[in-house]
């Protein structure tokens, strides 16, 4: 047990941190102390009493450090440094701070939006309650509290799901080197029971995952392809949306049952089936692959088609969305638009790029108007290139 940890867990441990407004590092840093000792005291002022003797954070005094990577600690991430590993293991604790932890370090350090932040924020009372505040402190910490707990136990869950799935992949693959399943079925992962496993089987040649259905029966699921919105193979089209007798004419499977209409997932009584039901799709499927040309001239084609495993694509020309008008006052510029309109016009316009499910988009053109368009693309994790020192590049 590590020193701070002895501390927190004293029978008559204490805290101090700020008082006045409060923000979600002070709020998780009181939650992960609490989880450790539901009875620690943690106290709220302006000025640390003079005999007070436990622990200090988020008073502004400690000495900035900042992680390799440029995003600066704050008092919750330093307490995850000291305290995290002795909650999820030192691998698990190091993944949490990166999703979890530096979202909220960089929000109270920089100001950067974080909706958890702001929720918790939105916690504050209002300026004209007078004496609500260590309340409202109160329940947003037991909020707080409910949230990490949830999140260990998913991280938690996480961890043990990856571990499942790389038993049941390797006794498939056992299977498939001793030739007992053929090259097609080596595509097809039937699981014992649900396991969460999609991303982690998306760099894998699994095109399929069948599992057994909480309804009875059983369920198909076609994986995506990495960093891409496309299947590594799709049910065929004619089967998406139909159900009962429809379906069972549609495929010749007899327990057939449902498709849905978006072709994401498919339920049948047998496995047999099921297992049938992919290999018809992979038998059937012709692979495409698309790529967007956002502004780029047609010169640029036959470059895009050397990105690795887009020999294939088909490019597709769409032009960049409008530049709304200027006004400039001197040296400074504005927008016509306002900034929600414009925000809704770059979210129209990439789910109309989005339409075609790319595999990769190449944009090029002024940086006011392209720099949204890639952020936004990024967000649905789309491949984005540029062209950088006459080459194409991704970023």
């Amino acid at each position: 047990m590590n020193t701070l940890l002895e501390q927190i867990k004293m029978q008559d441990a204490a805290a101090f941190t700020h008082g006045g407004k409060f923000h979600a590092d002070d709020v998780f840093s009181s939650a992960l102390l609490l989880y450790f000792n539901p009875k620690i005291t943690i106290t709220r002022g302006n000025k640390i009493p003079e005999d007070f003797k436990g622990i200090v954070f988020d008073i502004g005094r400690g000495n900035s450090r900042v992680r390799e990577n440029g995003v600066p600690y704050a008092a919750f991430g330093l307490l995850w440094e000291e305290l995290g590993a002795e909650i999820l293991g030192e691998e698990l604790a190091v993944k949490f701070d990166e999703s979890f932890v530096q979202p909220l370090d960089r929000n109270d350090n920089t100001g950067e939006k974080n909706e958890l932040a702001t929720l918790i924020g939105n916690f504050n009372p209002s300026w004209d309650v007078e004496n609500g505040e260590n309340e409202a402190f109160s329940t947003a910490v037991q909020t707080a509290g409910m949230i990490l707990v949830n999140m260990f136990e998913k991280y938690k869950g996480n961890e043990r799901a990856e571990k499942r799935v790389e038993e049941i992949l390797a006794a498939h693959n056992s299977s498939v080197l001793s030739g007992e399943k053929s090259e097609i079925e080596a595509k097809i992962l039937v699981l014992p029971e649900f396991v969460p496993c999609q991303k982690q089987l998306r760099e894998t040649d699994i095109a399929f995952i069948i599992f057994p259905s909480n309804r009875g029966g059983y369920c198909i699921q076609p994986l995506k392809k990495e960093h891409s919105l496309n299947y590594k193979c799709s049910f065929p089209e004619s089967w998406f949306g139909l159900e009962g007798e429809e379906l069972k004419q549609a495929t010749g499977l007899t327990s057939a049952n449902f498709c849905h209409k978006g072709g994401f997932i498919m339920t049948v009584d047998d496995v047999n089936d099921a297992i049938s039901a992919c290999k018809i799709s992979l038998e059937n499927f012709t692979e495409t692959s698309c790529i967007i040309n956002l502004g780029g001239s047609s010169k640029m084609d036959e470059i895009l088609k050397e990105i690795p495993h887009m020999e294939n694509a088909a490019i597709i020309h769409c032009d960049l969305p409008k530049m709304p008008a200027l006004t400039f006052d001197g040296n400074f510029g504005e927008f016509s638009m306002e900034k929600s309109d414009f925000k809704s016009y770059i979210k129209d316009y990439v789910k109309g790029i989005l339409k075609y499910k790319p595999d990769a988009v190449y944009i090029e053109g002024e940086l006011l108007i392209v720099y949204p368009v890639i952020r936004a693309l990024r967000k649905k994790h789309i491949p984005v290139y540029i062209n950088y020192q006459k080459g194409v590049v991704a970023i």
